[in-house]
């Protein structure tokens, strides 16, 4: 079968290769993948900024889906020919997660789901309606995810509250489109007038151009009546985590989810205390919540927002169209 392997760091390592076919054994369910997505995570590991332990050669990604293609002698919950999606953690079925669980993750820990057919184990798969296409079934495993976790595993969010997204990647925009779906309002940031018009055409209430307005915090202030936002979703990091807890409300919660501008900096711990603020850390989330989330996207006719589909003999063209940052919601190869 065709796959791609990670052989070291730098994209220049991203090589096509032949591989055998998995050997299936009886606990595991082996997929014929269709489509795949590209999340930032994937780019660090790709370019050694993730972690230094990764094992070469990689098969990368965690995000894919397709249709089943054989089923081990164990195997009762799939059959041949369902459609399904992998989970990020393929071993973390529901609960809180464990050491052992959250150490085996797709595409880092573990070889992904770049290639022609992947093994998965019974509790690394969940099903798809036939409403979800596997492109964007896809874009599901860990941006979506991660913000219907945000939102509605370890978030409480309330018809009527405010959102605050900040930029227009897969995990900010998957959160807007779950916020309105709930009836929340959602205040959005991004540094180009031209995604914040399509944005706001995704249903954003406010938006901020944060490059015109540097003290965006100030500006959400006023937005909610000099009260706060209720909730953010902050994949910024280091240099937006000051200005997220100064645009929360007081009894607000912060999620934590990205480090796109670095992993740490100083930090004014005492606005947590004193607008008793929760920070809660975002990790994907597990299968029971995958399941949840899905049922969500179904009744609420929800379509993950693409911005361009790949060819298979495309993969480092995807790579550096995520580079680039160019792009709105998420990035998908078409393998097969």
């Amino acid at each position: 079968m065709k796959a791609y392997e990670l052989q070291g760091k730098g994209l220049e390592y991203i090589k096509q290769v032949e591989r055998k076919k998995p050997e299936l054994k009886s606990h595991e369910v082996l997929v014929k993948i269709k489509a795949v997505s590209l999340n930032y995570r994937d780019y660090n590991i790709a370019i050694g900024r993730y972690r230094s332990n990764i094992q070469y050669p990689l098969v990368p990604l965690s995000d894919g889906a397709g249709e089943v293609f054989a089923v081990g002698d164990a195997i009762t919950a799939f059959s041949v020919g369902d459609r399904v999606a992998g989970t990020f953690f393929p071993y973390w079925d529901a609960g809180c997660v464990t050491p052992e669980q959250n150490m085996k993750a797709l595409g880092g820990d573990m070889d992904g789901v770049l290639a022609e057919y992947v093994a998965f184990a019974e509790t690394g798969l969940v099903h798809l309606p036939d409403s979800i296409s596997y492109e964007e079934a896809a874009t599901l495993p860990c941006a979506a995810l991660t913000a219907w976790n945000a939102l509605f595993g370890k978030g409480n969010i309330q018809p009527g509250q405010t959102v605050l997204v900040l930029g227009t990647g897969g995990v900010s925009t998957f959160a807007l489109q779950f916020a309105k779906a709930a009836g929340a309002n959602v205040i959005a940031t991004s540094s180009s007038d031209d995604k914040l018009k399509k944005i706001k055409k995704l249903g954003a209430n406010e938006i901020i151009n944060y490059k015109k307005t540097p003290d965006w915090e100030k500006e959400v202030y006023q937005l909610t009546n000099k009260k706060g936002v209720d909730h953010i979703i902050e994949v910024g990091g280091a240099e937006t985590f000051s200005k997220s807890l100064r645009a929360v409300r007081v009894g607000g919660t912060i999620s934590m989810i990205g480090v796109l501008t670095g992993i740490s900096a100083p930090v004014e711990t005492v606005l947590i205390l004193s607008k008793s603020i929760d920070v809660q850390g975002i990790y994907v989330g597990n299968r029971s919540q995958f399941i949840d989330m899905i049922r969500a996207i179904e009744k609420n006719r929800i379509h993950p927002v693409i911005d361009h589909v790949f060819d298979f003999g495309e993969v480092k063209k995807a790579y550096e169209a995520l580079e680039a940052a160019g792009h709105i919601g998420k990035i998908v190869i078409k393998v097969s």
